[in-house]
């Protein structure tokens, strides 16, 4: 058992922390908690009768909601509560805060619809203050979810899980909030920090044309406490910069003030940021590489695709979300790839000031492309030009549309996390389409990351790296075209813990272990024998599967209730001590 293991929360309200770390207001109110829900066909009458009670923000498939039912395509889900603001709110707007809903919803305030959202993993909000009233008001969530029956992004949700694939994450996933704010106000930032030019560029946008004044304030060690009347798009001096780093997270605090053209006070976030760089370049031997504040160094990593046995893809709590990055952290882990799934800003916070890197998938839509294009002929080493729609079951030009619209909206809401160095569009093929062009778009966006345009197979030759995916067959170098080799899937031995495992009967794994000394050799081995050598010869990250076991998949490092480390702790820090450039 690992005595460090974290406790979950039995707080009425979960999720009692800021959702928002990286744009924070001091005035909030929390909406999770206990609503009514109920699920209906796919009428457009509000409901006036509910089943029960679900508690948000955990979906109605997962344990924690109370529910545990599986929303189908043919069913809506409501849900309903009642609230009533408070004196913060005199004279101010009202926004309404959701960090996720999967997937298309509808929100209504005191029977009035106030506005909606598609996408299942990109937070948005509605400014909900012409549809109040004194007293109490009601908010009503209309929510559909086809999972598996549709194409829009959902990554490894199905209605029938098993193996690989799980169970859906339905409705309300994420915190909900309210914020008063002043008619004029900061509607979002976007801050880049530049260790080249000891400067960090800051852009400020408000929500109308009002004359206003921004006032930043920004503290650090060695750099005090600077109060400076800003532009909308300014560059900030920021002498002698201490980089931030796995090994040295450190950040700076940002404050930004909004001011009318009297002086008078209308708006003020708190937010951070670090001074890195991430890059590509060569190293002395020639070989190009990943390069943190212009010195290369290696990712080590591991897949994280951030299930929960209680909660579904809602962890337990906030310490639930800080418990797998330190422990990652302690076993000797510097990066994790976020597979297919968004986590709420909160969990990219702690990988910011713990140290953290972050590679970010976009959950993969469309079909499942097959097992002869997803299996045999990457074996084959065949790269099928993903132009094909219908090779790649992409034919729907609404749902291709819908990929590109949540893939850049994701990138607008994490944009500003420390932690993030790498962008994965498509991974496997699932879904794939236009991946070189949309890779190629995704780096003029952001230029200061990484991109991986096809993680795995199907390489469209794209940027950033050579990406390959290796289970069972042993670990080759393919041959060098430029760009920095990276193997961004690998390993997923596995072993099955009795009595920590979602299902007794039944495990999914590629290859199988009885004990923690014969999982904790054979890791050891395949990392001495095949990954290690490679780091020389230019290999520059590599990401091994995974975590946690996740439902039927016992290839963790963890168990799925998180109570047991499977490998031994001491060999896995001695191993990872050697994966260094």
């Amino acid at each position: 058992m690992d005595n460090n293991r974290f406790e979950a929360s039995t707080d009425p309200c979960p999720f009692p922390e800021y959702p928002r770390p990286q744009l924070e207001r001091e005035d909030w109110m929390n909406l999770n908690g206990l609503y009514d829900y109920t699920i209906t066909g796919n009428q457009q009458e509000l409901p006036t009768r509910f089943e029960g009670k679900i508690l948000v923000p955990f979906a109605i498939e997962s344990e924690l909601s109370g529910v545990g039912k599986t929303l189908l395509a043919k069913d809506r889900l409501w849900y309903r509560r009642f609230f009533e603001l408070d004196e913060r709110f005199a004279g101010k707007r009202a926004l309404l805060h959701f960090g996720a809903v999967d997937w298309l919803c509808k929100v209504y305030i005191n029977g009035s619809l106030a506005g909606g959202h598609s996408g299942g993993y990109n937070p948005f909000t509605i400014d909900i203050s012409d549809f109040l009233r004194d007293g109490e008001n009601e908010l009503l969530v209309r929510v559909y979810d086809p999972s598996d029956c549709a194409g829009q992004p959902r990554g490894k949700q199905v209605l029938k899980p098993g193996g690989i694939w799980y169970t859906p994450t339905s409705g309300i996933w994420q915190s909900v909030w309210l914020e008063p704010v002043s008619p004029t106000h900061i509607s979002r930032i976007k801050v880049l920090p530049n260790i080249d030019e000891s400067c960090v560029n800051i852009k400020t946008f408000v929500n109308d044309d009002s004359p206003v004044v921004i006032v930043a304030t920004i503290e650090g060690q060695g750099l005090g406490k600077q109060v400076k009347i800003i532009g909308p798009d300014e560059n900030l001096d920021i002498p002698h910069p201490k980089f931030w780093s796995p090994e040295s997270p450190f950040l700076y605090d940002l404050t930004l003030e909004l001011l009318d053209a009297c002086g008078q006070p209308l708006d003020k976030v708190k937010s951070y940021f670090g001074m890195r760089k991430f890059s590509i370049d060569k190293d002395e031997e020639g070989f190009p590489r990943l390069f943190l504040n212009n010195e290369p160094y290696f990712h080590n990593g591991l897949l994280d695709q951030g299930y929960w046995q209680e909660g579904g893809l809602t962890a337990p709590d906030d310490a639930a979300l800080i418990y797998d990055i330190e422990k990652c952290k302690e076993l000797g882990f510097n990066m994790l790839r976020k597979h297919i799934k968004v986590e709420p800003l909160r969990w990219y916070y702690h990988c910011d000031r713990l140290g953290m890197l972050v590679w970010q998938d976009m959950p993969n839509g469309g079909a499942y492309i097959g097992h002869f294009m997803a299996g045999v002929l990457p074996i084959l080493g065949v790269n099928v030009k993903d132009n094909a729609y219908k090779r790649f079951k992409r034919q729907d030009k609404t749902m291709r549309e819908a990929f590109k619209q949540e893939l850049y909206e994701m990138v607008d809401n994490l944009y500003n996390c420390v932690s993030i160095a790498c962008w994965v569009p498509f991974n496997e093929g699932w879904g794939q389409f236009d991946a070189k062009e949309i890779g190629q778009a995704l780096k003029e966006y952001d230029q200061s990351r990484h991109v991986d345009h096809a993680s795995g197979w199907h390489d469209q030759k794209g940027p950033d790296f050579q990406s390959i995916h290796r289970y069972v067959l042993p670990i080759k170098q393919p041959s060098p075209d430029g760009r920095p080799f990276v193997i961004s899937e690998f390993g997923g031995y596995s072993m099955k813990v009795e009595g920590h495992t979602m299902n007794e009967k039944k495990a999914f794994g590629y290859r199988i272990y009885k004990t923690k000394q014969a999982l904790t050799l054979a890791y050891k081995k395949l990392f001495e024998k095949q990954v290690i050598p490679l780091i020389k010869s230019g290999l520059s990250a590599s990401v091994y599967t995974q975590v946690s076991d996740v439902e039927n998949e016992v290839n963790g490092l963890f168990t799925y209730d998180r109570q047991v480390v499977k490998l031994d702790e001491a060999t896995l820090q001695s191993i990872n001590k050697k994966m260094v450039l």
